[in-house]
């Protein structure tokens, strides 16, 4: 059975960001769309319309609609009676498998306040795309048994576009209590504690304030916010001058480059196969995905901006061919985690940081390379299978490796007062945190020899790290305030009380 991360895309839907448009001697660029093509999905037909309208879009764009367009994403509308989740779903998470998973979250948390002083209030606890609540659960349901932590919280906050996911997670964590509207989102009350829980869209609506400590939960949601990618090409010397259109006006490229540049990989439609061709191959192939990925014919905002933000993209454009994956808003979110918790960095407009005191942590679970930058990782899930990411959206899960070391550099640039360690192995962290331990003593309570075995399978199943198992494929990395290189428990610390 394929695993696929469990992240939701959060965030406000917005129209077709990142478009561009290309002008050679003030004649725009357009591409056609066959009006009498039949297309998969309502969605699939918007987008290939927007595309005829104003050229390629980026990948960012084009998985934002695919998993939060209001009219067909793939987490915002939803078909009757289908769950993302599950083995009824496209996928299964971590949280699904075990309640050790989530346990041991809580414990974490439990070790980070104790290590941190045991601050007697103004603890928050905040989740970013927690799909139907199963690890905010069993997180809730830990630390209410630690008294004095369990009272020194004042409110828990889930950033949540999907209102489908939404409503799940309010049944599981708040039962009957009502729900109602407010400014920032809705709120409820949880079934632990009566502690107030509220949704809001964006982690921007999240209020921060510099006397809180917010612990923050991101468990597999950066492999689905938006990627760019960028390939490294050789100059064309016949290439004409050209004119950008940017959403600040016209920037004019007069001379063409002398070295390799960096071109945008773009969303097309797939050109559509003769029907001479369709009969010949439909009854032993399956049909070509109805979107492709190509360089864009010259350089455009993004690929003059983004590779040039790290100095590790800027060392690969020198080598033809190198393609390498960006993901802006997972750089935003990295660095709002780390200015909650350590304060901002000084600036000349801000020249003291806002928080006096670095309170707080981040635990980051994904999947993605370790030491290098993504290429090459857009995926499609559907029914637990891997499908291209360019064929029935809307009905696809889309994702792409997490460059951790981005998110490190993000982490660390953003604020003065906060440390970073891992990623490690998601079986690493899960071992130093005791879950076989936890999972016997689970099983000494059961007296079905089944049941027993399917505890323990669970578990292995999360710490696995032989081929592609979950514990080797999964990393974990944490956002901790500056304390001289003290080492978190499950990245080499131990319990400080």
């Amino acid at each position: 059975m394929n695993i696929r991360a469990g992240a939701r895309l959060v965030g406000y839907s917005r129209p077709f960001g990142n478009n561009f448009l290309t002008a050679k001697s003030s004649t725009r660029l357009r591409w056609v769309s066959n009006p009498a093509r039949q297309w998969s999905t309502p969605l699939a037909k918007t987008i290939a319309e927007t595309i005829s309208t104003t050229g390629p879009i980026s990948i960012a764009a084009y998985m934002r609609q695919c998993l939060t367009s209001p009219d067909g994403g793939y987490y915002t509308s939803r078909t009757e009676g289908k769950d993302q989740f599950g083995p009824k779903g496209d996928f299964i998470t971590s949280p699904e498998i075990s309640q050790v998973f989530g346990e041991l979250q809580g414990i974490w948390l439990v070790t980070e306040w104790m290590a941190q002083g045991k601050i007697s209030s103004g603890v928050e606890i905040i989740e970013v795309g927690p799909g139907r609540g199963t690890l905010m659960d069993d997180i809730l349901r830990t630390i209410n048994n630690f008294t004095s932590l369990a009272s020194s919280i004042e409110s828990i906050y889930l950033v949540e576009a999907s209102p489908s996911l939404r409503d799940a997670q309010k049944q599981l964590l708040c039962g009957d209590a009502p729900l109602k509207k407010i400014d920032i989102g809705f709120q409820s009350t949880s079934k632990y504690s009566q502690l107030p829980i509220i949704w809001c869209e964006d982690i921007r609506l999240v209020p921060n304030e510099p006397s809180k400590t917010p612990f923050i939960f991101a468990h597999e949601f950066f492999d689905a916010l938006p990627i760019h990618a960028f390939q490294s090409v050789l100059p064309n010397p016949y290439e004409a001058p050209q004119t950008l259109i940017t959403p600040t006006g016209p920037l004019s490229v007069s001379t063409p480059p002398k070295t390799p540049q960096w071109r945008e990989l773009v969303v097309t439609p797939t050109p559509p196969s003769p029907p001479s061709t369709l009969s010949a191959s439909s009854s032993t192939s399956s049909p070509l995905p109805e979107f492709q990925l190509s360089p864009a014919k010259a350089s455009t905002p993004n690929s003059l901006l983004l590779p040039n933000i790290s100095s590790r993209y800027k060392a690969l454009l020198s080598t033809p061919g190198s393609t390498i994956e960006i993901s802006p808003e997972s750089h935003f979110y990295a660095s709002d985690f780390a200015v909650r918790i350590g304060g901002s960095s000084p600036s000349k407009s801000q020249p003291n940081p806002r928080k006096s005191n670095s309170t707080g942590a981040a635990l980051i679970f994904d999947y993605g390379p370790s030491t290098h930058i993504p290429t090459s990782t857009l995926r499609g899930i559907r029914d637990h299978k891997t499908v291209s990411p360019f064929g029935t959206p809307g009905l696809v899960d889309i994702s792409a490796d997490v460059d951790f070391l981005a998110l490190t550099e993000a982490a660390l640039n953003a604020s003065p007062g906060v440390e970073v360690h891992g990623p490690v192995e998601q079986g690493f962290w899960l071992e130093s945190m005791g879950i076989k331990e936890r999972a016997e003593m689970i099983c000494n309570g059961l007296e079905d020899e089944e049941a027993k075995k399917r505890v323990r399978a669970s578990v292995e199943r999360l710490v696995e790290r032989g081929g592609g198992g979950m514990g080797r494929l999964y990393k974990v990395l944490a956002i901790v305030p500056e304390r001289g290189g003290r080492r978190p428990v499950g990245f080499g610390g131990t319990v400080q009380q």
